[in-house]
């Protein structure tokens, strides 16, 4: 059975920024998340509560980093992009990295 995903409002503003082509293969690579969220790798350091999906777009390598909450089987994607600056983004922007509180 698969997770629920819930989107961040970090997420969401980057995904509204992708093209078409890309958009499709991002919506790709949550479904694989959502039944398998162990198919990420975990982070260390700073980002230890983050997993990151790796997926090819456009000939170009994409990451998709997410938490899981198992006790209520959801999946918060929290950022997606290209590989290049993806962490250096994601430690810069303001918020911790993480489930948001209510």
């Amino acid at each position: 059975m698969s997770y629920a995903v819930v989107q961040t409002r970090r997420f969401g503003r980057q995904y509204k920024k992708l093209h078409d082509n890309v958009v499709a293969d991002v919506d790709e690579a949550v479904s694989i998340v959502a039944d398998n969220p162990e198919a990420g790798a975990r982070k260390k350091s700073d980002l230890i509560a983050l997993r990151v999906f790796k997926f090819r777009s456009l000939g170009q390598l994409y990451l998709l980093g997410y938490t899981v909450d198992e006790a209520v089987r959801l999946v918060y994607l929290e950022a997606v992009g290209p590989h290049e600056n993806f962490y250096r983004d994601l430690k810069r922007q303001a918020g911790p990295i993480g489930h948001p509180s209510p």
